[in-house]
């Protein structure tokens, strides 16, 4: 499945929280409050699934911010890059497509050397690279980007999953999102990133069933 969260598969309670024989699909809170399993694991977390995984996301600047940290998490926990979300936001401009895409080598040099983010020239090249490509598309018409990704959301869950078990880590759609991306220029943008990042923007709603989120 792809949820975020090093902890989902705990089995004892985490800060307080119980979790369920489930094997952690879900937590409870001390006020009886439960939520996706990966919640439980930090404050972060609770936030995060609580206001923003699985809330449809709109925007083309706000949609190229969660495609670029989507891609600098590749390989790592998501944890890691929520917790530096604010150093990434200073570091590119608030990712201001026109900004980040007039970004430079000596940008990209210099960010190399600040420790608040993921030091990768891989993915900050990237990052400055698929601004380009978005500032391209926008340049067509605004919305455009939004407009793109969007396209590749499925139709809603007729119910929940039952278990982060049966949530996929990848989906025919965020296949063939990666595929149109990547087919424009667009640099870490697999399968199970862009899968995640239509999580996280609400594109699919994958709250499991018993989670105080969780669609009836």
């Amino acid at each position: 499945m792809s949820a975020p969260g090093d902890g989902r598969t705990a089995t004892r309670p985490v800060q307080g929280r119980a979790v369920t024989a489930e094997r952690a699909s879900l937590v409870v809170d001390e006020d009886g409050v439960a939520r996706c399993g990966w919640a439980g694991s930090s404050p972060e977390y609770v936030r995060y699934h609580d206001v923003e995984w699985g809330t449809p996301l709109h925007g083309d600047a706000r949609l190229f911010e969660k495609l670029s940290l989507e891609g600098f998490q590749a390989g790592l926990s998501w944890i890691t890059i929520l917790r530096r979300r604010e150093n990434f936001r200073a570091a590119f401009h608030g990712f201001d497509i026109a900004r980040v895409a007039a970004m430079t080598a000596a940008d990209a040099d210099a960010l190399m050397q600040n420790s608040g983010i993921i030091r990768n020239r891989a993915k900050i090249d990237a990052t400055i690279a698929n601004a380009g490509l978005a500032r391209d598309l926008v340049g067509r018409g605004s919305g455009a980007l939004d407009e793109l990704l969007w396209s590749f959301a499925p139709p809603q869950r007729a119910s929940p999953p039952a278990t982060l078990a049966e949530v996929p880590a990848i989906t025919a759609e965020s296949t063939a999102m990666s595929a149109a991306l990547r087919s424009l220029g667009f640099r870490f943008v697999g399968p199970t990133t862009l899968y995640a990042l239509m999580q996280s923007s609400g594109m699919v709603d994958d709250h499991v069933a018993g989670c105080v989120r969780a669609r009836a």
